[in-house]
């Protein structure tokens, strides 16, 4: 590498290296003369040639130097095909023959300009072509030029202000920044100046990448491009951008970064974290933007509610900005979704907190027997039912001092008055009895029986504690291919069983209950009300083939089917045979 300069006042120098860590400096040793200035001169490896190809060369200045204020041109070569016709061949001729003067007869004249074979000059390349009835036609002869071709003459737009910039150019940058055939939903035009100084635009797409959330060793962590002083650095940097935001697109470019910074440097480079600081609240800001027009906002939530979801998780910093983006659907918004905003306009002063529900789905949610009784005192509640909604909700422990209650937990406080509460005291005390039996019928299957004040119509549910994992959590879980069975095990729900006292159901095994504590029908209907209420209440069921031995076993009861197959009846411990008629109409109505 050779690199030449020269002063007006001054020699010509020469700085001299072959990569080796040494170099020379000498005077006069530019062989081509130079007025002023500086000429760098790379001589290349043997398997380095590729560099010396025009379309690798233009690649490389696109990428890291598309926006340098100084102009980058490249010395190329063009070739061009010129069609030569019979009349200029002609012309040339004559031009030749201008001293002499002849008469010549027209018509031999015209014979023989069509017999004329045409002969160009013997350096040029003559490429003849055929026309679709193979007849020869004219030659072309290719023309080879040379030019100074001009690499970077689109200019950096993020350094205009933006009230000078266009809708336009920001969909023509941004498609060319991101390659989607589609406009932005959003944009975000800004400078910050201070301590540190950088300019930026960033972008919010449309539609989510197919890949967003595939890890991997190559994933992409953010669509942000890095630049210093209008030269590239890097397109991928990890700190530059959070996870949750890694669908948003831009450009960077800092005037405090050093050119040479390497990835290794910029993890500790304390002006990095500023930047992303500052990004992270512009993208926070774009969004707010965007929830303006509701319409657009449905279609960005739709895209990127899971990103969203995924910032209250993570970031405990913009927690609370973020959860004024949240939208979720509830008893009370219909078809549209809700904010957590709207919600706390809506709640009553004896309203306790922001009551939700988690499940699979909001067909699953929505009847199910834990929003019985805050539907009927009209309290509102949130679905969440996607399942990162579980993760974000243990983070998102209230809002605007409300705190988030969970209608399948245990802790569940409504409001009641002076005759609620003594109906309520008289039930559980009535229930009592038959708490204590259920829990000894059910053993380790539940940690405690209790009377339910949450249930206005189903029998029972199942609860669980209210800081471990809900019936929801649980699944998810479970569903988790790498998951470790230790943690499983110490955070599974501790189921509690709640039942209705003023349910038919539970009054009339009740009353049954307290005739004969041992009778087998009684043990039988309380291990159907437990089954059930794990389907209903979003469990899945641990012995799906007994629960089903029982339902098929009320099936011959309603059918008048003798069961005479007593080894049935043998292999099934837990399920003692009903005695008698009577005991047979008993369970029939109790079912119904």
């Amino acid at each position: 590498m050779q690199v030449t300069s020269k002063n007006n006042d001054d020699e010509v120098y020469t700085w001299i290296s072959e990569a080796g860590g040494s170099f020379v400096i000498q005077q006069g040793v530019d062989t081509k003369p130079i007025g002023r200035g500086t000429r760098i001169q790379l001589t290349m490896k043997e398997d380095m040639s590729e560099y010396l190809e025009e379309k690798r060369l233009k690649d490389l200045v696109k990428k890291h130097s598309e926006f340098v204020g100084f102009p980058i041109k490249l010395y190329t070569e063009k070739t061009t095909e010129k069609e030569i016709t019979d009349d200029e061949d002609e012309d040339d001729e004559d031009d030749d023959d201008k001293p002499k003067v002849e008469e010549v007869d027209e018509d031999e004249a015209k014979k023989e300009k069509k017999t004329k074979k045409v002969s160009p000059p013997p350096p040029q390349n003559i490429v003849y072509t055929l026309d679709p009835l193979l007849t020869l036609v004219n030659p072309q002869i290719k023309e080879v030029s040379h030019d100074w071709d001009h690499l970077n003459g689109m200019k950096p737009i993020w350094m205009r202000k933006s009230d000078d910039v266009t809708h336009d150019e920001y969909v023509a940058f941004y498609k060319s920044l991101s390659n989607d055939w589609e406009e932005h939903a959003a944009v975000k035009h800004f400078s910050v100046e201070g301590q540190l100084e950088f300019k930026a635009i960033l972008f919010c797409p449309k539609r989510a990448p197919f890949d967003m959330f595939e890890g991997g060793a190559k994933k992409r962590f953010n669509h942000i491009k890095l630049y210093v002083r209008r030269v590239f650095i890097m397109d991928n940097c990890e700190d530059i951008m959070p996870e949750w935001l890694s669908f948003v697109k831009g450009v960077v470019d800092s005037e405090d970064l050093p050119l040479n910074i390497s990835r290794e440097t910029l993890q500790q480079n304390k002006i990095l974290r500023v930047i992303k600081k500052n990004l992270v609240k512009k993208c926070i800001e774009m969004f707010t933007d965007l929830a303006d027009n509701t319409d657009l906002y449905t279609k960005f939530y739709e895209a990127f509610g899971k990103n969203l979801k995924l910032g209250v998780h993570e970031d405990s910093t913009n927690r609370s900005k973020i959860a004024k983006l949240l939208r979720y659907p509830s008893t009370k918004s219909g078809e549209e979704l809700t904010s957590l905003d709207d919600y706390v306009s809506r709640m009553t002063d004896a309203q306790a907190g922001i009551f939700y529900v988690t499940g699979e789905s909001k067909r699953a949610v929505e009847n199910s027997p834990f929003l019985e009784k805050l539907k009927k005192k009209g309290y509102e509640v949130l679905y969440m039912t996607d399942p990162i909604d579980e993760y974000a909700v243990q983070q998102l422990k209230e809002y605007e001092g409300k705190k988030l209650i969970s209608a399948t937990k245990e802790g569940l406080d409504m409001e009641q008055d002076d005759d609620e509460k003594k109906a309520f005291e008289e039930a559980k005390a009535q229930c009592e009895g038959l708490c204590k039996l259920m829990k000894e019928v059910l053993d380790d299957k539940v940690e405690k029986v209790s009377v339910s004040s949450r249930l206005a119509d189903s029998p029972c549910c199942l609860v669980t504690g209210e800081y471990g994992w809900s019936a929801n959590m649980e699944r998810i879980m479970k569903a988790q291919a790498l998951r470790d069975s230790t943690q499983s095990a110490y955070m599974s729900s501790k189921k509690t069983l709640e039942i209705n006292p003023t349910n038919p159901i539970i009054e009339a095994l009740r009353e049954k209950a307290g005739a004969d504590q041992s009778d087998k029908t009684v043990k039988d209907l309380v291990w159907l009300l437990y089954d059930t209420s794990l389907l209903t209440s979003g469990f899945s069921l641990e012995e799906p083939a007994t629960f089903a031995s029982r339902i098929h076993r009320l099936i011959k009861l309603g059918l008048s089917i003798d069961d005479a197959d007593e080894d049935d009846e043998d292999d099934m411990e837990d399920l003692p045979p009903l005695d008698g008629d009577a005991e047979e109409e008993s369970l029939m109505e109790q079912v119904d």
